[in-house]
């Protein structure tokens, strides 16, 4: 039932309570109906008539009889009486009357209420709406990147697997590349040893019949002295650059060396030069102790020998540099000297000098010797097998003058090439170098 209904239905019954309550009081009385309109409620009342009350009179005097005698004044103090209950009730009336208007008011302030209230609530149902609509929108966009994510990871997932399958055989050529270069390799040192060979028997022909033509000209034969250095072989008056027979004091040991009798005053011995990488110096221990090669062409020395020689009195050192372009770089130091092999022949400087660096190329302090097949430098990795060939390798440091032979344009960007840092930089690979002795009092 709607709440105004409710509000009428109340003021109906207080009226017919308070109409109740009148007609009691006129039951004896002639009545006279009165109607009161006011808004939506309409009120109807009775009023007595004066003839009534006069034709009731015996009414009255049969029921006052009992007690006593009625007369007039009792009467019109009965009809004051009346009078002021219809005031009352008329008071009562307009009080109910009020309070409906009250009511009234209420209710329409509710109503307005109610509809202020359902304006919110449709604006926010409309905003649920518009949200929903969005989340949906929003799903839909994750959805779709998810499925776009997939399509890439996807794609990523069958280049991985494709790389991982070049990978794969690039890996094997290149195993297949390595048996080769190591065939080849064998190969290598199997005819530089056959050209070795061959070099030496023509040497040692054109030894057996060469004759001196004076004293500067003068070759060493197997069959003359020998000399412990170049040094005294050019103070006992051979001054021509060649091959010479030297030997170890205190000790038939001989070693076939180059001389050269004139660079800066001469009695320099060779004891080491590359010039055309017509020899392998990728070589072992053993081999760099004993000596390799050719002393007319590339060869090494052989560190047991220089041990021995530089520790019998003070000799320097100088280093004699060429590079492709034609420019030539050298550094002496004024003290060298090879430790024994139980020292594993580190090598001592000191005193640089010269025009391939300010700095010295070979690491310092003083460094042990290393090969192939004996890692003895300062770096977790194989600094020999890396840098290829033997050398007082420090962390594979700024120098390595027994490394790769590289040719004119194949030379640069060689880290295991003929390099010497502070000359040429690190990746320079060189055309040619001398290493060279004597002793600092000559």
């Amino acid at each position: 039932m709607p709440l105004a209904a409710c509000f009428f239905l109340g003021c109906s019954v207080l009226l017919a309570s308070g109409y109740n309550s009148f007609s009691k009081s006129m039951e004896t009385i002639g009545k006279k109906q009165y109607q009161v309109q006011h808004g939506s409620c309409s009120y109807t009342f009775l009023l007595p008539e004066t003839d009534n009350c006069r034709s009731s009179t015996s009414y009255v005097s049969n029921a006052v009889q009992r007690d006593a005698p009625l007369d007039y004044d009792d009467s019109v103090q009965r009809l004051q009486l009346l009078e002021n209950i219809m005031e009352n009730n008329t008071q009562w009336l307009m009080k109910v009357l009020n309070q409906t208007t009250r009511l009234e008011l209420q209710l329409l302030e509710h109503s307005l209420s109610t509809n202020k209230l359902e304006r919110q609530i449709s604006d926010q149902t409309n905003e649920i709406t518009k949200l929903q609509e969005k989340n949906s929108f929003l799903e839909k966009r994750v959805l779709e990147m998810e499925d776009k994510h997939t399509l890439q990871l996807k794609s990523i997932k069958d280049e991985k697997d494709q790389l991982q399958v070049l990978v794969a055989r690039q890996n094997s050529i290149i195993e297949e590349l390595e048996k080769q270069l190591v065939t080849a390799t064998v190969n290598n040192s199997v005819l530089q040893k056959q050209q070795h060979d061959l070099m030496e028997t023509v040497h040692n022909l054109l030894t057996m019949i060469s004759t001196p033509n004076s004293k500067n000209n003068f070759i060493a034969k197997e069959e003359q002295i020998s000399f412990k250095d170049c040094a005294e072989a050019f103070k006992s008056g051979l001054t021509t650059s060649g091959i010479y027979t030297l030997t170890v004091s205190n000790t038939v040991q001989e070693k076939k060396a180059y001389c050269d009798m004139e660079t800066g005053g001469g009695g320099w011995t060779v004891i080491q030069r590359r010039e055309d990488g017509s020899v392998d110096f990728h070589r072992t221990w053993k081999e760099y102790k004993m000596g390799f090669g050719d002393p007319a062409g590339e060869y090494w020395l052989g560190n047991e020998f220089v041990s021995q020689l530089t520790n019998q009195k003070r000799y320097v050192l100088k280093i004699h540099l060429k590079d492709w372009e034609g420019n030539e770089a050298y550094a002496l130091y004024d003290h060298f000297s090879l430790a024994s092999e139980e020292l594993k022949y580190r090598i001592y400087l000191k005193g640089l000098t010269g025009t391939a660096g300010k700095i010295s190329s070979i690491s310092q302090p003083g460094n042990d010797f290393s090969t192939k097949d004996a890692d003895n430098d300062k770096c977790i990795c194989k600094c020999s097998q890396m840098l290829t060939g033997g050398w007082w390798f420090d962390a594979c440091g700024p120098s390595n003058l027994n490394g790769m032979y590289y040719p004119l344009r194949q030379n640069n960007n060689k880290f295991n090439g003929i390099k010497w840092y502070y000359w040429k930089g690190s990746g320079y690979s060189l055309k040619a170098t001398t290493m060279m002795i004597r002793p600092a009092d000559f």
